[in-house]
């Protein structure tokens, strides 16, 4: 039984030293996992290089068409890439281009964003990768405007995903547009995962705070303020702890730790926050005393604003229980 036409055709493309787990990704999203009357979407992979296809845990891919299927694809996915600083083929880069300059959506999972900047689909235009290549890819494509907060964005035609399971939360994202909520909700159900995810990436990122400085005296007021969080702090009292003008203090401490007095108390209040909230099930109005919030509201609202999801969902996702 043919195809029905107005099944969107999504094209998925293949190359060396894949990942296994982003290449089953939009397998098992585009793939015909759900058994409704009739596919929802027609899956094609393809080799985006010549060449044997083989991942780096040794598992070989035979692709069933090479580039040639980007033609005529309504959604072409590049599932992650093999490194950052290795730049894909020409060919593979024309393809991209081609496909939408035609008027294809072009979709880069994790790394895959690094493939879509590479043919200059980007320039000019807002992305999202993994987190932990936000200084790489700056440097790689200072004309892209990249968002590492989001698990996906969408500037026109062009999607991409921050890391690893990120690029379910995009899938997903595109199912709802062709089919709607209630398939996207049926896939995600089968698939037991949330149908759409609460804040974004920064939920996710490591911003480890610099446990020592170059300055002996500033690393000695670091380790007082991290002992006493509670307890309020002004200006003058710490300047005179280090036996510093306030002047000179405030110039001391953003040369050694990048960071004014208050940005550094509420980066390290915000820390101490998530281990409290991970660790413990010490109630939040407690955790926001022992911190140094004046409020459990105040907690509420900083926190949010940093991470993206309030405390109560932190504990929830990451307490595991």
């Amino acid at each position: 039984m043919s195809q029905a036409p107005s099944v969107p055709r999504v094209v998925v493309v293949v190359y060396d030293r894949f990942s296994p787990f982003h290449i089953s990704v939009p397998c098992i999203v585009f793939g015909n996992y759900l058994p409704p009357d009739r596919h929802l979407f027609q899956l094609t992979m393809c080799a985006g290089e010549s060449g044997p296809l083989t991942s780096t845990e040794g598992l070989s891919f035979t692709a069933e068409a090479g580039l040639e299927a980007l033609r005529d694809a309504d959604i072409v996915i590049v599932p992650g890439w093999r490194s950052p600083p290795d730049p894909p083929s020409e060919a593979l880069l024309a393809a991209l281009r081609q496909a939408y300059q035609r008027g294809a959506t072009v979709v880069g999972l994790c790394l895959g964003t690094y493939v879509l900047a590479y043919a200059g689909l980007l320039d000019g235009k807002r992305a999202g990768t993994h987190w932990e290549c936000e200084r790489d890819f700056t440097q790689r494509f200072p004309a892209v405007q990249l968002d590492c907060n989001a698990l996906y964005v969408e500037d026109g035609r062009l999607v991409t995903s921050a890391g690893t399971a990120a690029g379910l939360d995009c899938c997903l994202h595109l199912v709802r547009q062709h089919h709607g909520s209630q398939i996207a909700n049926k896939l995600a159900r089968r698939l037991v995962i949330p149908p759409y995810r609460e804040g974004g990436q920064a939920q996710y990122i490591e911003q480890p705070l610099p446990a020592t400085t170059q300055d002996s005296r500033i690393n000695r007021l670091l380790d007082h303020l991290r002992q006493h969080l509670r307890q309020d702090f002004s200006l003058d009292a710490l300047a005179q702890h280090t036996h510093m003008s306030r002047r000179t203090f405030t110039r001391h401490f953003h040369k050694a730790t990048g960071m004014s007095v208050g940005d550094w108390l509420l980066a390290e209040r915000l820390k101490r926050s998530q281990e409290l909230l991970e660790a413990t099930d010490t109630p939040i109005d407690h955790i926001a005393d022992r911190v140094g919030f004046a409020s459990a509201a105040i907690l509420r609202q900083q926190f949010k604003k940093a991470f993206g999801v309030a405390p109560r969902d932190w504990r929830r996702t990451f307490l595991g229980r």
